[in-house]
């Protein structure tokens, strides 16, 4: 019996990349990153490079979490994968 991997995060319908969470455990992770990169950036208190790289730095952690636990990427054209 062969089991289907249960995504936490369902790919685009066009393009590359990942749409909003579409299981619990996406949703918890999209919120606590949320609330570190929110709470991150007000601990920096003047705009300057540090944010740049903050934001680079969570945006990486995110798209490695989808890349683990979301559907395969590839680019889509939407309509049917056949």
């Amino acid at each position: 019996m062969t089991t289907v991997p249960r995504y936490w995060f369902r790919a685009h319908t066009y393009g590359w990349g990942w749409g909003i969470p579409c299981a619990w455990q996406g949703w918890v992770v999209f919120g606590v990153w949320l609330g570190i990169l929110i709470g991150g950036l007000r601990l920096l208190h003047r705009p300057g490079p540090a944010h740049l790289v903050f934001v680079i730095l969570m945006s990486a952690v995110l798209i490695g979490i989808c890349y683990l636990k979301g559907e395969p990427p590839k680019w889509r054209w939407g309509g049917s994968d056949a």
